[in-house]
C-alpha cells in the first residue's frame, strides 16, 4: 500500500490577488517543504523574471516574501494524494484542498490560475467561488513540449492581466 502524502499549507492572505494552484508538491519539494523546490521547475524562474527580481539566488523565504508583496498566492488542488515519485499521473486518492474556506482568507483575491493541466481538471470547483480561472503551461520540467520563453510569455500575460506583474 502506498503512503499518503500530506501537501503544504497554502502561502496566501489578506493581499492576494491571484491564486496559483498546483496540482501536488513532487518528491523534491515536499523533502524541502517548499513550493516548487525542484531546481528544473521553472516557476521561480519565470517569477524573478516578470518581477525583475534575482528569485533564482533568493532564500525560499525571501521567494515567498516576493510573491506575497506582488500578491500571488500559492497552494495547490489537492491536499494528500497517494502516489510514487513525482508525476501527476500517478497520483491515486487525492483529497481537494478547502478552497472556499482559502477564498475567505483572501478577500482581494480576484482570479485562480491553475498551473498546469492536472491541475486545470478541477476547474470545476474554482470556478465555483466565482472568479475568473485560468489555464496556464504547467512550469514542471515534465512540461517539456513548451519552451521556457513560450511558458515565459504564457505567465507574464496572466499576472500582468491579473495585477500582479
Amino acid at each position: 500500500r502506498m503512503t499518503r502524502l500530506v501537501g503544504l499549507s497554502p502561502i496566501a492572505d489578506e493581499g492576494t490577488r491571484l491564486l496559483v494552484l498546483g496540482s501536488f508538491p513532487g518528491v523534491a519539494s515536499l523533502r524541502a517543504q517548499q513550493y516548487y523546490g525542484h531546481p528544473q521547475n521553472a516557476f521561480w524562474r519565470i517569477l524573478g523574471a516578470v518581477w525583475a527580481l534575482p528569485l533564482m539566488q533568493a532564500t525560499y523565504a525571501e521567494r515567498v516574501a516576493a510573491a506575497r508583496a506582488h500578491g500571488l498566492g500559492i497552494w495547490d488542488v489537492y491536499a494528500s494524494c497517494e502516489r510514487e515519485g513525482s508525476l501527476d499521473a500517478d497520483i491515486r486518492g487525492a483529497v481537494l484542498n478547502d478552497f472556499a474556506a482559502l477564498r475567505a482568507r483572501c478577500p482581494q483575491l480576484r482570479a485562480i490560475a491553475h498551473n498546469g493541466g492536472e491541475s486545470f481538471r478541477h476547474a470545476h470547483h474554482t470556478r465555483a467561488l466565482g472568479l475568473p480561472v485560468l489555464r496556464l503551461p504547467s512550469t514542471s520540467p515534465a512540461n517539456a513540449s513548451w519552451s521556457f520563453d513560450r511558458k515565459l510569455a504564457a505567465w507574464r500575460e496572466a499576472l500582468a492581466a491579473h495585477g500582479v506583474a
